[in-house]
C-alpha cells in the first residue's frame, strides 16, 4: 500500500485528507508542523508529500526546499494562499503541483494519482519507453540517460525532479523545435490539467539553474520571445 505524508498543521484538514486517502487505497501519516514534516519526509518511504505551506516551526517553502535537495518523489503543496506569487515560489522550490484551499477532496486525489503513476512510469522498469535514446549529448558537458532517468554535467549526477527531467528530455528528444508554453504544458502535464502554463517558465528556469554555465544568459534552452523555447543542439553530419 502506497504511503503519503501530510505535513498539515489544521488537524481537521489532516484528518478529512487521511479519510479520502484511506478511501482511495494510500495509508497516511501527519506531520503537524515543519521541523517534524522533514525528519518524517526524509526517513519515511512515502510515495508523495502534501504539504501545507503556513507551518509551525519550518514553513513549507523552507521544508520543500530541503526535502527537494535529497528526494525526488512528488511534492504537492496544498495551501490557503492563492496569489501567484505564492505559486511560482514554492515551484520554483521544486513542488510539483500546488492546490489552493479549500479544494475538492476528489480533485485531490485524483492529483496524487496522477503523479504517483507518472512518478512510476519513469523509475520504473518501463521507464525505458520514456525516451527514443539511450544517451543524449548535448555539447561536451551534458548527457542525458532517458531510460534510467539520470543527468550528468561534467561527470556529475543532477538531481532533476519528474517534471524537470520530463521537459528536458523531451525538448532534447526534439532538438532545435520551438514549442510554445502552452504545447509543452499539454506534452508533460496533459490536457485538461487543472493549472497555468506559466508553471512551464518556472521548471524551465529551474533547469537551466542546473545545466547551463550561466542561466542568466542561456545557450543550451533558449527563449524565443512571442513563440516558446527551444533545445539548441548540433545537427549531426
Amino acid at each position: 500500500m502506497k504511503r503519503i505524508l501530510i505535513a498539515e498543521d489544521d488537524l481537521e484538514i489532516a484528518e478529512l485528507e487521511r479519510d479520502y486517502l484511506e478511501m482511495n487505497g494510500f495509508a497516511s501519516d501527519i506531520a503537524p508542523d515543519g521541523q517534524q514534516a522533514l525528519e518524517m519526509g526524509l526517513n519515511g518511504d512515502y510515495a508523495l508529500i502534501l504539504l501545507d505551506i503556513m507551518l509551525p516551526r519550518l514553513d513549507g517553502y523552507e521544508v520543500c526546499k530541503r526535502l527537494r535537495e535529497k528526494l525526488d518523489i512528488p511534492i504537492l503543496m496544498v495551501t490557503a494562499k492563492g496569489e501567484s506569487t505564492d505559486k511560482i515560489f514554492g515551484l520554483g522550490l521544486g513542488a510539483d503541483d500546488y492546490i489552493p484551499k479549500p479544494f475538492d477532496p476528489a480533485e485531490l486525489v485524483a492529483r496524487i494519482k496522477s503523479h504517483i503513476n507518472r512518478y512510476e512510469r519513469l523509475k520504473g522498469p518501463s521507464a525505458s519507453s520514456a525516451g527514443k535514446n539511450d544517451e543524449i549529448r548535448i555539447g561536451d558537458t551534458l548527457v542525458i540517460h532517458p531510460k534510467n532517468w539520470k543527468v550528468f554535467k561534467n561527470g556529475q549526477e543532477l538531481r532533476l525532479p519528474n517534471r524537470e527531467f520530463e521537459i528536458l528530455v523531451f525538448l532534447a528528444q526534439n532538438p532545435n523545435k520551438v514549442f510554445s508554453r502552452e504545447q509543452l504544458f499539454e506534452r508533460i502535464w496533459g490536457i485538461g490539467y487543472i493549472s497555468d502554463s506559466a508553471t512551464v517558465t518556472v521548471h524551465i528556469g529551474r533547469i537551466r539553474e542546473k545545466i547551463e554555465e550561466d542561466p542568466q544568459n542561456p545557450r543550451i534552452i533558449e527563449t524565443i520571445w512571442g513563440a516558446g523555447y527551444r533545445l539548441n543542439l548540433p545537427e549531426e553530419k
